[in-house]
């Protein structure tokens, strides 16, 4: 069950992530689209790890929900004064990824090893989620970056 609340307190985290980064990515377009699908994703994991926890009786942490809701608001914006912070958000985004992905992982092995089948599909279909959002910002880091480098060396806002 902790595993779970704590998932459930992370991917309000990666909510809070991606709305900062999304006030900010005017000169980037194709990363706010891909961020904004994802938050869609996001915001569908989160009823997944509720439907699991309701099955179990169980209800969400409110307090990790809305510690780690503010750790990932300060997160982002601690970004916002770098001159690179979108090379700087694109790192963390794909840290983050692997790191869900991670905790997915875990999470369905201790499914499969307590037979609850129903939380394995569930869990299954937003590790695949969080793997497909970290190849998008593992493939598009090269052209990210220089599509930073083009705007910086034209003396435009590149930081986002």
């Amino acid at each position: 069950m902790a595993g779970l609340k704590d998932a459930h307190g992370v991917e309000n985290q990666a909510l809070a992530l991606i709305d900062r980064q999304l006030d900010h990515l005017a000169n980037y377009p194709d990363v706010a689209a891909s961020l904004q699908q994802h938050r869609g994703e996001t915001e569908q994991q989160l009823v997944r790890l509720e439907e699991i926890l309701d099955g179990f009786g169980e209800s969400r942490s409110l307090l990790k929900d809305a510690g780690l809701t503010i750790s990932g608001n300060l997160a982002a914006i601690a970004h916002t004064f770098a001159p690179d912070e979108i090379l700087k958000n694109s790192f963390a985004n794909f840290a983050f990824e692997i790191f869900e992905a991670a905790a997915y992982k875990s999470l369905i092995t201790m499914a499969d090893a307590g037979s609850f089948t129903n939380a394995v599909a569930l869990l299954q279909q937003s590790l695949g989620e969080e793997q497909r959002m970290a190849a998008w910002v593992d493939e598009n880091n090269s052209k990210l970056t220089l599509q930073y480098l083009e705007r910086r060396s034209a003396g435009e806002t590149a930081s986002h």
